[in-house]
């Protein structure tokens, strides 16, 4: 009884406290964090050729590595590659004015685009169009501040206006000039005949007045 009792005992005993095998494949942990060392980069971009499990293994130091490295059984994995060609399709259809409704909108139309950056906008816009026509002569400094104060005061809605704006004045001095020009040789003219009128008048008083000495 004792005899087969031991016997079963230790058939029972070694099936269930036997060690189980070791596998190298599951111990590559040193090599992996070596590697990515060497390679300077993370664990989990290094990769490790599962054929070579067992001589992979047996490296236990940098130089081991870089040879395994050399050898190519131990590689650098590439960046996974993010990309953003939907990103780029989504934006051109957003420049059309697609995906830009009701529903797609968060916020207030404030917060999606101030006021005051528009205004900002506008308004550097035209002070930039006014100091070029001043640097090139257009206008001089007197019609320069004339129309920066207008353009303060928002009368011109955009570039387009301005430039009309200042044509207008330009077109409109131009005429105020000629018209005074025109009146200023009117005058002198009319000071001039009135001038020989008056010598002639005067010419011949005096030969009345010699006629009738003698």
């Amino acid at each position: 009884f004792w005899l087969k009792f031991l016997q079963l005992f230790g058939t029972v005993g070694a099936q269930c406290f036997s060690l189980p095998d070791f596998d190298p494949k599951m111990s590559l942990k040193l090599q992996k964090r070596l590697a990515a060392s060497v390679k300077k980069c993370g664990e989990g971009r290094i990769w490790l050729d599962p054929n070579e499990a067992s001589e992979i293994s047996m490296a236990n130091s940098r130089f081991n590595i870089r040879k395994l490295i050399k050898d190519g059984l131990i590689i650098r994995k590439a960046v996974k590659m993010h990309s953003r060609s939907r990103v780029r399709k989504l934006h051109a259809a957003k420049r059309k004015g697609r995906h830009t409704g009701v529903g797609k909108r968060r916020g207030t139309r404030e917060a999606r685009m101030p006021t005051k950056v528009l205004w900002m906008r506008r308004q550097r816009v035209l002070r930039r169009l006014l100091r070029k026509y001043r640097q090139q002569k257009k206008i001089d400094k007197h019609l320069y501040h004339y129309f920066y104060r207008h353009a303060k005061g928002n009368s011109y809605k955009n570039k387009r206006v301005l430039v009309e704006a200042i044509h207008k004045m330009k077109a409109e001095r131009m005429k105020a000039k000629i018209l005074a020009e025109q009146s200023e040789a009117k005058k002198e003219r009319a000071k001039a005949a009135k001038l020989r009128k008056q010598q002639k008048k005067d010419d011949i008083l005096r030969q009345q007045q010699e006629a009738g000495s003698k």
